[in-house]
């Protein structure tokens, strides 16, 4: 590991418990907070994490997030209804920037957010969590309160596996960390950069490009990286993270998308041919499914003319 990256380690890693909610409230001083759940068919869990929210970070004298949002990006099942009855602001992805018609990813989701939230910090949890704390968003949102100089956190977890301890991520293992060690070592001292928790100041994100599917993370940490440099970036223990784990060939579209991300940020190439071809077994043996890979990006929030508007009101 490269000696800059041991020292961002020792000064930019902290855990939860570092900094209390009570000196949290205390720091806040007027900057609003917005968190920000992007949902698909997460009825089995979005309602409490949403409560949990509510109950610990949004009630009292001295409330620590002041805004949250679900974007609902085309749920079939209770997702919006749960949500809304637990007290979020429910928001449907298709309704935001209507002029723009919408595809089909989580980045395409969190980009449009910026439009819907009005926080100075925006952090965006996955709606899947199970076991859901409200160390995830006081954590990541702590040093950015405290610390002037950082705009980008995330969180830091395990993940576990079923009840094997430390076996989730495999996208992260097997694609995403070998592609930040080898292309932005920079970077190597990220324990979870596909982690969908982070807290981002929103005059940073709206300077970013966002990748419209699974690539966002990475693209995203990648970009602000080269945008402000690694000082200003920084990661928080919040404990364990479970979460409902996608099947294998999910994952294998997952790597490509995130290949294709790092892929183009390396060169601003072009990809030849941006497809994943992959086997099921049929009544006749191993079926080909071929299935495209997001290749869209989204332009900085700040360059659409909406967005301008809507600050300058």
């Amino acid at each position: 590991m490269l000696e800059e990256v041991e020292r961002w380690l020792a000064r930019r890693s902290w855990s939860a418990a570092d900094r209390p909610r009570g000196l949290l409230a205390a720091a806040k001083q007027g900057t609003q907070v917005s968190v920000v759940l992007p949902a698909l068919n997460e009825a089995a869990t979005v309602g409490r994490i949403v409560s949990v929210i509510r109950r610990d970070l949004m009630s009292g004298p001295a409330p620590l997030v002041d805004e949250l949002v679900v974007i609902d990006s085309g749920s079939t099942d209770r997702t919006g209804e749960i949500a809304a009855a637990a007290g979020a602001r429910v928001v449907h992805r298709d309704d935001i920037l209507p002029g723009l018609p919408a595809v089909p990813g989580k980045g395409e989701v969190l980009w449009r957010s910026l439009l819907v939230t009005s926080g100075d910090i925006v952090c965006f949890v996955d709606a899947d969590l199970k076991d859901f704390s409200a160390d995830f968003v006081s954590g990541i949102v702590g040093p950015l309160l405290t610390e002037p100089d950082v705009l980008f956190v995330k969180a830091m977890y395990d993940r576990p596996l079923g009840d094997e301890p430390g076996q989730g991520g495999r996208v992260t293992e097997l694609v995403a960390r070998p592609l930040l060690n080898l292309h932005w070592p920079l970077l190597a001292g990220f324990v979870q950069p596909l982690g969908g928790e982070y807290a981002v100041r929103r005059s940073l994100l709206e300077r970013l490009p966002f990748p419209v599917g699974y690539g966002v993370e990475l693209g995203l940490l990648v970009d602000a990286l080269h945008t402000v440099g690694l000082d200003a970036l920084g990661q928080v223990d919040v404990g364990v993270r479970r979460h409902r784990h996608q099947d294998g060939q999910a994952l294998g579209r997952m790597a490509a998308a995130i290949y294709r991300t790092a892929q183009l940020r390396l060169s601003r190439g072009h990809l030849v041919r941006p497809v994943l071809t992959q086997f099921e077994r049929g009544e006749v043996g191993f079926e080909p499914r071929t299935h495209a890979v997001d290749t869209e990006e989204r332009p900085p929030m700040r360059e659409i003319a909406e967005y301008a508007a809507r600050r300058a009101a």
